[in-house]
């Protein structure tokens, strides 16, 4: 019996146009997926009531999206839907790829004793959106409208009204602030006169969920040109309740419209597992179409429409970037949106918004984008290295770390103009970095009780001291109590590491004697972690003063720009082959077609003649071996 899940189904909504002496509603959220509700959510916590129109009458149907990133499940956490998803996810830790039926690469994200959450988990959209709309649905800030389409805009220095399909015809609303989360195809984009910019792959893929009750276990699988599908990439994640997703890469030559049928589906899936020894009944469940992208909008702020999600940018699907960027997105603008609303910033504060969230797709594509030249290379060059990566990484393991999938992590936000300048030399985690939730004990009369970073800081601002004495104690309170009178009703908690919080009110003390190590603290310092779990700045107790204003302002204070942050940390090895693959990729698309062979034997005389003969022998040696590659079980190994 399937267990797919089957959304409900929601009658269309009927609500009245607003009279034109009405009072503008405060922010209409175009789009009721992960990111528009999460948006909503987090104005809904700042005391925002918010409008929904979402066109269709339930929550997505399919798996969609499937992999949940640890950051995303705290940001679920946050806006008061993470335990509910929790109950239901399956969480995993790594992955294996091979190469026909060769294992060349096992990765495995962090894990770590003081890890609150797992690194991954897995959980179909559906489902994830199912649990924010009911939810959203408890919440009296939050109206949500069914079968209510966007037909028009039309915008003025102070509101935007929209013009609404419903089944009872047209509607009309005014909003002073319009969210666009209205997906990859959406309509407020192509209202508002704007066209997503980058880069548009051309690997095809065919993505489906069938009803599978294997005991393969919960991570990551990849097979390239494997004997199932010769020439063609394959991925597997299994889902709960017995649901696989299978993505497979169709061939340029392959017929879209011919491939996309239930029937060749069912034949491409059935050869895969029937070479994977498959003696057990499986049902397709749904299945769908996919080209990489990496694409978005210059800018996501247009004067009172603010985009977000899809809406504002794409980025392929490897690493499961996508779902897990929007939830960034909808944190950091619930936040500075709120500011905004309630007059405790100028709009420059959302100005920040478009600029971190840009620069936070360009770090997703920086990962994404390599993964995608692995996945479905695009060039004849990037198609013949990745092929000699594969085959030297049967006996070369260390080339099989190309091929790691760089699995989502929580973006950063060093060059956003509310990002606050450091010392030179400073290390740990610095302005703009996020600040990762990790097990702590809180201090109280009578012993200590275990809990965590983020719980103890809220879904607002937390100011945490370190190493302070009484007077430090006292000061990051009450410096902590003004920022709170500042940004009400935001939420600000004060938070000592390490201290004497005697004659300090409202401070919630820590027993964590590691904390301050892990974080590269210094003795007298106070971090300010802004909502959406980023450093805003590392000062000084006394230079707290200066936050309100500057987040108001929307621009940090002048000083040494943080240091840049490389989008991925790599050994100098690592390095060494990255670059040597990505270089030699470019060198081969753009020598003549007619001269390959003979750039390639010119550059393996120049860089034979600078290794010594046996180095260069060993080479020889590498490179020639063809040998047939052996089956290996599937099954978890060390």
């Amino acid at each position: 019996m399937s267990t797919y899940y089957q959304p409900r189904k929601y009658p269309a909504s009927d609500f009245a146009s607003m009279q034109p002496d009405a009072e503008a509603l405060p922010v209409v959220v175009v789009g009721a997926g992960p990111v528009g509700m999460a948006v909503a959510l987090g104005l809904a916590q700042r005391g925002i009531p918010v409008t929904i129109l979402e066109a269709a009458d339930q929550v997505s149907f399919g798996s969609r999206a499937i992999c949940i990133s640890r950051h995303s499940l705290e940001a679920a956490a946050r806006l008061g839907f993470g335990a509910e998803l929790e109950k239901i996810v399956l969480p995993w830790v790594g992955g294996r790829s091979f190469y026909r039926d060769q294992q060349v690469l096992h990765f495995r994200m962090p894990q770590r004793e003081f890890d609150v959450r797992p690194p991954m988990i897995n959980v179909s959209q559906s489902e994830y959106e199912q649990i924010v709309v009911d939810t959203i649905e408890q919440n009296p800030l939050i109206t949500l409208h069914w079968q209510a389409s966007i037909a028009g805009i039309l915008r003025d220095d102070d509101q935007v009204t929209l013009e609404v399909d419903t089944a009872f015809g047209k509607r009309h609303l005014r909003a002073a602030w319009v969210v666009a989360a209205d997906g990859g195809r959406s309509r407020m984009r192509e209202l508002a006169g704007l066209r997503l910019e980058g880069t548009n792959y051309e690997g095809r893929y065919v993505i489906a969920d069938i009803h599978w009750e294997s005991e393969l276990p919960a991570e990551r699988m990849v097979w390239f040109d494997p004997p199932s599908n010769p020439g063609s990439t394959i991925i597997m994640h299994k889902q709960p309740k017995n649901i696989w997703r299978i993505d497979y890469q169709l061939d340029p030559s392959e017929d879209a419209e011919i491939e996309t049928r239930e029937d060749a589906i069912r034949a491409r899936i059935t050869k895969h597992l029937d070479w994977l020894q498959n003696d057990l009944p499986w049902t397709l469940e749904w299945h769908g179409f996919y080209c990489a992208r990496a694409l978005a909008l210059r800018e996501f702020t247009h004067d009172r429409i603010l985009f977000a999600g899809d809406a504002a940018h794409l980025v392929p699907i490897f690493g499961v970037r996508g779902l897990n960027s929007g939830m960034e997105d909808a944190e950091t603008l619930a936040w500075q949106l709120a500011a905004v609303v309630h007059g405790n910033a100028d709009r420059a504060l959302l100005q920040a918004y478009s600029i971190e969230r840009h620069d936070a797709w360009e770090q997703n594509v920086a990962n994404a984008g390599k993964s995608t030249l692995i996945m479905s290379p695009g060039t004849h060059g990037y198609r013949t290295t990745r092929d000699a990566v594969l085959a030297l990484a049967v006996n070369r393991p260390e080339f099989g770390e190309l091929i790691n999938p760089r699995q989502s992590s929580a973006t950063h936000a060093r060059l956003s103009p509310l990002t606050w300048p450091v010392a030179e030399g400073l290390t740990g985690v610095l302005p703009g970095d996020p600040v990762e939730d990790r097990r702590v004990r809180v201090a109280a009369v009578g012993g200590s009780t275990e809990s965590s970073l983020n719980a103890v800081r809220g879904n607002g601002f937390a100011v945490v001291g370190f190493g302070l004495d009484a007077a430090g104690s006292a000061a990051l309170s009450a410096a902590a109590a003004d920022l709170a009178a500042a940004l009400a009703p935001e939420s600000v908690r004060a938070v000592v590491v390490g201290a004497d919080s005697s004659g300090a009110d409202e401070v919630t003390v820590l027993d964590a004697p590691d904390l301050a190590e892990a974080l590269g603290a210094i003795g007298g310092e106070a971090f300010v972690i802004r909502p959406d779990g980023l450093l805003l700045c590392r000062v000084p107790v006394g230079d707290l003063s200066g936050v309100a204003a500057a987040l108001r302002a929307g621009t940090a204070p002048e000083g040494p720009a943080v240091p840049a942050r490389p989008a991925q940390i790599l050994t100098e090895d690592e390095q060494r082959r990255e670059n040597v693959w990505l270089g030699l990729s470019d060198a081969l698309d753009q020598v003549d077609p007619s001269d390959r062979e003979g750039f390639l034997v010119r550059l393996a005389l120049q860089l034979g003649s600078q290794a010594g003969h046996r180095e260069f022998e060993e080479a020889i040696a590498a490179a020639t071996d063809t040998s047939p590659v052996s089956t290996r079980e599937l099954a978890p190994q060390a």
